[in-house]
């Protein structure tokens, strides 16, 4: 039986028809030396045996209304994921920021697993750095953490993993993957049939006993899905309105405890000062282009996932709002956001994140790519490792997560690593010309806000 991808898997896989919207995920590990390589193989492949994705491709499906589907690579070769080689002079960490940013340009082969691995030794002071790049399809931010657990050790001293069986399964034949699309959609259709007859029969019954808070329920619930769907017919910022394939990354860190703190001393949370300062930073570029700036629109995944879910996979949903960067004061900032950010983790639509994601992939492309574009920016909060860890001897400094634009000016995402606030930034050349006034911009925005810590 076919594996299929689930609806909002699905939804980052079919957005690429739009070469701008690539859904490429690229982490920088830097670590303090170059590990034991053979034990580096080993923990991949090891990896690769646990979390099936890894060792499978994604394969279109014969019919246009069913999502594609898993199937193993009968050909996968670890050797072509999992590659080593060195440092390029002068061998600087932006040595090899620029080798993450041609990887966040560069597309997959899609007729292999989509996840390439490169360490990259002889680094000027003595470190070493592991490149990751995957496809948002294998999974999300919180999910990538997750895989990172099977990788690392939390001494330095290491034992060689236990390798596990890798997952087998013959391809199925173009007939058999008919056959399974077929009864895919009888299943969707019969499903669907007796989900709405359960449903229209607690309605009918609810609407007896209260008509009102029936009527008001589900009135709630259409307008939580539009909030989550409605178009969005131009950018919020009058300068970031340029889209392209072109990209440039930036890494700046500051202190976890101090961020967390200035968040809550405006009234609000670490990920309140994080937008916050994002914001702020964004008020500065626009005046130092000479125009103001109003609300922009942000999309801010929210993780949804379990201790009962599989490892690998989507299990975040992608909320949109407002924001006020036109507000100078970081404390009144903090606090607008952190009421802002309330409500949209308690919109009823969260409940029906796949069912929205399978309704957007029968979708027009151009109509989604056109409001995906629209949006002026996304910033993911993902908690990362609390504790310091190791792999195969060599101790991991920091990393640093770049998270894909999906037709957004630029994507800012927050990975915790110990005490350190990771920030990771990627952003799209046609919308930023001028990236190193904008790094600037956002880096006063994160003092402002790191001010009210003090």
């Amino acid at each position: 039986m076919a594996e299929f991808l689930q609806n909002s898997d699905a939804f980052v896989w079919s957005i690429e028809g739009d070469p701008r919207l690539r859904s490429t995920i690229v982490t920088l590990v830097l670590l303090d030396r170059t590990p034991d390589w053979c034990e580096v193989v080993n923990r991949f492949d090891q990896l690769s045996r646990r979390v099936r994705t890894f060792r499978q491709r994604v394969v279109s499906s014969p019919l246009p209304t069913m999502p594609p589907s898993w199937e193993v690579d009968p050909d996968f070769d670890l050797s072509y994921h999992l590659r080593r080689v060195t440092a390029p002079a002068p061998g600087t960490v932006d040595t090899v920021l620029e080798m993450a940013r041609i990887a966040a340009m560069a597309d997959f082969d899609r007729s292999r697993p989509l996840w390439e691995v490169t360490m990259v030794d002889g680094l000027s002071d003595g470190g070493a750095a592991l490149l990751c790049k995957l496809h948002h399809a294998i999974t999300d931010g919180v999910g990538a953490v997750e895989l990172g657990k099977i990788l690392y050790d939390r001494a330095a001293p290491f034992e060689k993993c236990a390798i596990s069986a890798a997952p087998t399964a013959a391809a199925p034949s173009s007939l058999g993957r008919l056959r399974d699309g077929l009864r895919y959609e009888f299943g969707l259709v019969a499903g669907a049939g007796w989900g709405v007859w359960k449903a229209a029969q607690a309605t009918a019954a609810s609407a007896i006993r209260q008509p009102f808070a029936t009527t008001k329920d589900a009135y709630s619930t259409a307008a939580s899905v539009y909030r989550t769907t409605r178009p969005i017919t131009r950018p919020g910022s009058p300068i970031m309105v340029g889209r392209s394939r072109g990209r440039r990354l930036a890494m700046h860190d500051v202190p976890m405890e101090a961020l967390h703190r200035a968040g809550v001393v405006a009234g609000g949370t670490l990920n309140d000062a994080f937008l916050a300062a994002v914001a702020g930073g964004l008020r500065r570029y626009h005046h130092a282009h000479g125009v103001e700036v109003g609300d922009l629109t942000v999309t801010m995944p929210i993780s949804i996932r379990t201790a009962a879910d599989p490892l690998g996979g989507n299990r975040a949903t992608l909320m949109r709002f407002a924001v006020p960067a036109a507000v100078d004061d970081a404390a009144q900032r903090i606090r607008m956001i952190h009421e802002l950010t309330d409500e949209v983790r308690h919109e009823e639509s969260l409940a029906h994140t796949q069912l929205i994601a399978g309704a957007l992939n029968l979708a027009p492309r151009w109509y989604v790519s056109s409001v995906l574009r629209n949006v002026d920016f996304v910033a993911s909060d993902v908690p990362g490792i609390p504790t310091p860890v190791f792999l195969a001897g060599a101790a991991v400094r920091s990393q640093h997560a770049f998270s894909p634009t999906i037709g957004a000016a630029f994507n800012i995402t927050l990975l915790s690593y110990v005490d350190t606030c990771s920030i990771g930034i990627n952003a799209d050349t046609g919308a930023i010309p001028d990236f190193d006034v904008f790094l600037d911009c956002i880096t006063a925005g994160f003092d402002d806000v790191l001010a009210l810590a003090d």
